[in-house]
């Protein structure tokens, strides 16, 4: 490990120089084993490790995260996961997999869409099975503590050698204080060290005072990504894993119907009429998971056009109606959903029911917090006030 990492350019290809360092002149805390990461996938990179050190705490699992410009598309704990999940996240044909692997089938699986082209966080070693899952994906890079050897065999061939693998140092312990400029004022502040855990969720103002154990670590899993989530921010969570996450919107209303629009997606992905699409045989993993997206939503016929359909599917599908759609969802339920900040009005919750939404984290502190008590009682949803707010920027 060296004590500076010169970079080919920051954000943008005008913006030089460009390198990492720390302050102090000690060494940085990763090793790059291949490739050459950018700015942009350095900030990917310790964001995500740092979000999945943190479930991993808080879990007792490994986990993993999907990192796309400074916001993660997905994160999620190592729970085996059933056919249905196997198939839509496109890892049924991997065999047995390893906790770390169902950590990352799960977090890039949620929404394939905006994890395209991201940059993978491991909390624990990378295996062989996790490294073949990452080769077939279209992705800028990995960081995790370690790599088996057969892993980094595998890793070193994805895009013809370029491909980026950064080793950390799992003991790194940064400054307490912490720095950064902006237009030439630097801008100090202590980290946000916060230990998010179960006592967080201990002032539950509902009348409905029962969270089970498995949705106090979705809620946490929520709170944790949030953590580490462009703000404005919500994250629905279930079964271990993010299913919709809304970042940096300015409108809290605006990033509920985001998220839930990612979470319905998701259900709706596991629909027998999805689970029953036939595909060409020759199509790209990106143009199926492109074809799926736009299937199920309102502009299904620029899939299902004449001339168009032939180039995708094996069989012309019969349109997924808004009846039924709108049916199937009503089959999702038992969600966890945080927020960075209070929920400001009832309409929050009102949208979050529509997608099955029955435990939710929150500060509180609105002069609105009466009203959105009264819409989680309507529903006989759960509510925690966290008293904590996780605005990250």
């Amino acid at each position: 490990m060296s004590n500076e990492m010169l970079l080919k350019y920051g954000c943008n290809p005008n913006q030089k120089p460009s390198k990492i360092y720390i302050n102090d002149g000690s060494e940085l805390p990763i090793e790059v084993i291949n490739g050459r990461p950018g700015y942009i996938n350095l900030l990917d990179a310790f964001n995500g490790w740092q979000l999945v050190k943190e479930l991993k705490a808080a879990s007792g699992l490994p986990s993993a995260t999907s990192f796309k410009h400074v916001s993660p598309a997905g994160a999620a704990i190592g729970r085996p996961l059933s056919k249905t999940e196997a198939k839509i996240y496109f890892v049924d044909d991997l065999g047995e997999l390893s906790p770390i692997a169902c950590a990352y089938a799960r977090a890039r699986g949620a929404d394939r869409m905006s994890s395209y082209g991201d940059f993978i966080a491991l909390s624990d070693e990378c295996d062989a099975i996790t490294a073949n899952m990452i080769k077939r994906e279209v992705s800028d890079g990995v960081i995790a503590p370690s790599y088996s050897d057969e892993a980094l065999e595998i890793l070193k061939t994805k895009r013809k050698g370029t491909y980026n693998v950064i080793k950390i140092d799992p003991n790194y312990m940064p400054n307490p204080i912490e720095t950064k400029q902006v237009y030439g004022v630097t801008f100090e502040q202590g980290r946000n060290e916060l230990s998010i855990n179960n006592e967080l969720l201990d002032n539950i103002v509902t009348d409905n005072k029962e969270i089970p154990e498995d949705k106090r670590i979705d809620l946490l899993i929520s709170l944790i990504t949030l953590k580490y989530t462009q703000s404005n921010s919500v994250c629905y969570v279930k079964d271990g894993q993010a299913i919709g996450i809304g970042a940096g919107q300015q409108s809290r209303i605006h990033c509920t119907r985001l998220a839930g629009n990612k979470a319905d997606n998701w259900w709706l992905r596991q629909s027998p009429k999805v689970l029953g699409l036939q595909f060409v045989d020759d199509i790209r993993r990106p143009d199926r998971d492109n074809a799926i997206d736009v299937y199920i939503s309102d502009e299904y016929e620029d899939v299902l056009a004449e001339g168009r359909w032939q180039e995708i599917f094996k069989v012309k599908p019969e349109v997924f109606t808004a009846e039924e759609k709108k049916e199937w969802l009503t089959k999702n339920f038992d969600v966890c959903l945080g927020s960075d900040a209070f929920f400001p009005f009832g309409d929050n919750i009102e949208r979050a029911k529509k997608s099955g939404v029955k435990y939710i984290a929150e500060p509180g502190g609105s002069i609105r917090d009466d009203h959105v008590i009264m819409t989680c009682n309507k529903y006989n949803m759960a509510m925690a006030f966290t008293g904590i707010r996780l605005f990250h920027h």
